[in-house]
């Protein structure tokens, strides 16, 4: 078991990364002293095939259980959602000390800590990611969102968790499409801050893609530890250095706002984004080409998408324009320099842009999705 502090001064929080932990949960939050009646958020499939176990355990610890089920999709981050839920917790919330479980990927994630943020105006939750892209990424941080049908993301505030607890064995039953989609942002942070994770990815990414035990838990360790430290050091996206976690996100965020959500996964748009900036760095004489094409060789091998086929190109412009990452009106992306080294830019050419958005479509899109 290891451990990584989030150092936010009196917002500190630690992020606990295991193998075969999700026992020991509340022994955990008895050392957090986090309040005693938890709210667990997650979908029928986790209830079913480990929420009934954490209850028996937070049970044994004097912990009282309520669940929230939602459904296992992107559209589950509406604001009809939130307040369900709000209103569901708050019909249960009397003289109790509610706290909020957040049990399962990105999405149950983002809505969770949303849901605490804006009820009673915040109230204590923790992360118990179940999904290897929410271990490694969005777990960590504090970024709460829902969505919003012209933007992701468009809806939320930063309110840090007071746990962050990984067991990597409950990666085991993730299929194929989601491992990959995991990989998507462990790469990103090879690319952004890490030459060696970069290097071990491309060495590994079989075994990774296998669910072996030891790859799994360094990556998870690793790119737990990158973000830790952009977040302790711009927790607010205030300073520029938290901008850099947005590496591929820019385009990626846009395709999967105008796919409905159900086309592409995060990872999945994310990693076509990726490419769309390398190719802006390389046309900007900011990648030299043999980097570039390690970034998409490396996309392209652990099956993930390397383009587009069909798409509205006048959406995916005004979506893009709706970039909540834009200062006052200007475009702003996270660029590769090198592999480990990242700039960000603004206000670059519309051409150079669009010449970036034409060169990922009708190309070779194979990639597994099944």
């Amino acid at each position: 078991m290891k451990k990584i502090v989030v150092n936010l001064k009196q917002r500190s929080y630690p992020i606990i990364i295991g193998f075969k932990t999700f026992s020991r949960i509340g022994s955990f939050l008895n050392s957090i002293k986090i309040g005693k009646d938890a709210v667990v958020i997650t979908n029928n499939f986790l209830k079913k095939r480990i929420g009934f176990s954490l209850a028996k355990n937070l049970l044994k610890s004097g912990y009282t259980v309520k669940f929230e089920v939602v459904p296992d999709t992107e559209r589950s981050k509406s604001a009809a959602e939130v307040f369900r839920l709000i209103n569901s917790i708050g019909k249960i919330d009397i003289k109790k000390r509610i706290f909020i479980i957040a049990l399962g990927g990105g999405v149950i994630g983002d809505l969770s800590g949303f849901v605490a943020a804006i009820y009673k105006r915040g109230v204590n939750y923790i992360q118990v990611p179940t999904t290897f892209l929410a271990q490694i990424d969005s777990a960590i941080g504090g970024k709460t969102a829902i969505d919003l049908s012209v933007g992701k993301n468009l809806v939320g505030a930063f309110y840090q968790p007071k746990l962050v607890f990984s067991d990597i064995s409950l990666l085991k039953t993730l299929d194929k499409r989601q491992v990959r989609s995991g990989l998507a942002e462990a790469i990103k942070y090879g690319v952004i801050k890490d030459k060696a994770l970069f290097n071990f990815i491309e060495k590994n990414y079989k075994s990774i893609l296998r669910l072996e035990r030891k790859p799994l838990e360094f990556i998870v360790y690793r790119s737990s530890l990158i973000k830790s430290k952009v977040v302790a050091l711009d927790e607010k996206e205030s300073k520029g250095i938290r901008t850099i976690l947005n590496y591929g996100h820019t385009v990626g965020h846009a395709l999967e706002t105008i796919g409905g959500y159900r086309e592409y996964s995060h990872g999945e748009a994310i990693a076509i984004g990726m490419i769309a900036a390398a190719r802006i760095a390389r046309e900007l004489d900011l990648l030299d080409a043999a980097s570039c094409q390690r970034i998409e060789r490396l996309i392209a091998k652990v099956g993930l998408p390397v383009g587009i086929k069909k798409i509205n190109k006048t959406r995916l412009m005004t979506t893009l324009n709706r970039d909540k990452k834009f200062i006052k009106g200007m475009n702003r992306f996270v660029l590769p320099v090198s592999i480990g080294n990242v700039v960000v830019r603004q206000n670059i050419p519309l051409s150079v842009i669009k010449r970036a958005i034409d060169s990922i479509i009708n190309e070779d899109t194979t990639y597994g999705m099944k």
